[in-house]
């Protein structure tokens, strides 16, 4: 099945003849409170399920997950198309653990090599193969066809979804 159809296959189940969330706040309001905060992060925990299996089924016929996928598109955007491991780790903000295992496998699909750093013995760098160039390009048409599977708005609700997350993300800690 083409990502597309998955996605709308997904989004054609039977939908509910209700907004369960929104009902769940009704309810949290009349038993426990203010409900504001539950169903927005309820609507957002929703929403990342809708566009994982969304990005899952657009990636899976290249063989890649969302982590391989974001580690081909980060070596693809550095200049040299390769970079220290701990940068790709800092970068796609990723435990050293899971850096070593995303670049095993992509490895092992022959889409990244490991070389030497040219200047420091103790790091290794991870640079990104023609074949892993090709299946980036074809796999970002496929995550690209469906929208990464955010449907549903316009540009510029796009761009306030970014900047309300980005909100979120920087008051968290997660960056400057």
């Amino acid at each position: 099945m083409s990502a597309l159809l998955a996605c709308v296959a997904m989004a054609s189940r039977d939908p509910l003849p209700f907004d369960p969330i929104d009902r769940a706040a009704e309810l949290w309001a009349e038993r426990i409170g203010p409900s504001d905060t539950m169903a927005a992060v309820t609507s957002v925990m929703r929403v990342q399920q809708i566009l994982l299996s969304a990005v899952d089924a657009a990636l899976k016929p290249h063989n890649l997950t969302f982590a391989r996928y974001e580690a081909l598109v980060l070596l693809s955007f550095s200049r040299a198309k390769k970079l220290p491991m701990r940068v790709m780790g800092e970068r796609l903000q990723l435990h050293p653990t899971s850096v070593t295992n995303i670049v095993d496998r992509l490895q092992a699909d022959g889409l990244v090599r490991r070389t030497p750093h040219p200047t420091d013995r103790r790091a290794t760098l991870v640079e990104i193969t023609p074949d892993g160039l090709e299946r980036l390009e074809q796999a970002t048409k496929s995550v690209t066809a469906v929208d990464f599977g955010l449907v549903g708005l316009d540009a510029e609700g796009k761009a306030t979804l970014f900047d309300l997350l980005g909100r979120i993300r920087s008051a968290s800690g997660d960056f400057r």
